[in-house]
């Protein structure tokens, strides 16, 4: 199945097409410096070679995540992202080089520890975007909403990215990619990530789906329900979700061993090492335990909605389905 989303299509859709308007241009001008001059002067002179046309057209318009229409007037030359997870997304629409305030937990790739902080993801730092000078902010909702007036009276535009979905993912770079003059690479970015994750749905298309639990809080005990991007990679991934309440679940020891999940998994930040899973009281009754498929995930991989999605989605994968990766 496709799994594509429409805005991906449309995208590729509207990158091809300017891919052949530039090409057309090309022939055009080609036609015109070797076509027929029939009783006209030779004109030694060298030909004035118009530059190519541009694969971006401002203004764009875009709907960001807190339902705010937002117009983005000239290509932004500078951007502040406030968000781990965005600036990933624009480095990887090969951005960096214009950001100039990045927060404090930014930390991929290594290289925007050179960028200047503006505070952190929580508590950004007014005073230091403003002096940044962005023409550009990429907030997110939520732990942000309350600044996104804030920010807006900085001067610059300020769009709100917050996906909960692969397809919202999807919508999101591209809509970046728009609004940044960045649409062809956005495109690409999507269909490489779409291609990666329809090989891991594939390899594990075969597998029976492994029941499993994911831990992102441990005192008290949290997971991810349905809903969630979390959940959704799982299922990417070729398992399924003990979770089944809607968001972020705190779940009891009982219901736990109840579920039984046959994998547990947990992000880095609420377990340390695998064999403490088993030292907790009641968790020795797990099948998970018992059989030692107990796992830690690269938090970063599985909690940021940015492209290496793609990575914590097979590192998911190769847990539950380990015969389906070998090599």
């Amino acid at each position: 199945m496709d799994r594509r989303s429409n805005t991906a299509g449309l995208s590729r859709t509207r990158s091809v097409a300017l891919l052949l308007g530039a090409a057309l241009a090309a022939i055009m001008l080609g036609l015109s410096l070797s076509g027929c001059t029939c009783g006209a002067t030779e004109d030694t002179r060298s030909p004035e070679v118009a530059p190519p046309p541009s694969l971006s057209s401002f203004p764009v318009t875009v709907t960001d995540d807190a339902s705010r229409t937002v117009t983005v007037k000239e290509e932004p030359k500078r951007i502040v992202s406030l968000a781990p997870a965005n600036t990933e997304i624009l480095a990887a629409l090969g951005l960096e080089n214009r950001l100039v305030g990045v927060t404090t937990y930014d930390d991929y790739p290594p290289s925007v520890k050179d960028i200047p902080k503006v505070g952190d993801f929580v508590n950004p730092n007014i005073e230091a975007i403003g002096a940044a000078k962005p023409d550009l902010i990429v907030a997110t909702t939520g732990v942000q909403a309350d600044v996104l007036k804030k920010l807006e009276d900085l001067g610059a535009v300020v769009i709100a990215i917050d996906p909960k979905t692969l397809d919202g993912l999807y919508a999101d770079i591209e809509k970046l990619g728009d609004a940044t003059g960045k649409a062809v690479a956005a495109g690409d970015l999507v269909g490489s990530m779409q291609d990666e994750i329809d090989e891991i749905r594939s390899a594990v298309s075969s597998e029976k789906p492994v029941r499993a639990f994911v831990e992102i809080g441990q005192n008290p005990l949290f997971t991810v329900g349905s809903g969630t991007l979390i959940d959704e990679m799982l299922r990417a991934a070729g398992g399924t979700n003990g979770g089944a309440q809607p968001g972020y679940v705190a779940y009891s020891l009982e219901q736990l061993v109840k579920d039984d999940p046959q994998v547990y998994m947990a992000t880095m930040g609420t377990m340390s090492d695998p064999s403490d899973l088993a030292k907790r009281a009641g968790y020795d009754k797990l099948s998970a335990v018992k059989a030692d498929r107990v796992y830690l995930l690269e938090d970063n991989l599985v909690t940021r909605p940015g492209p290496r999605i793609v990575e914590g989605i097979r590192s998911m994968a190769i847990d539950m389905h380990p015969d389906a990766f070998k090599q």
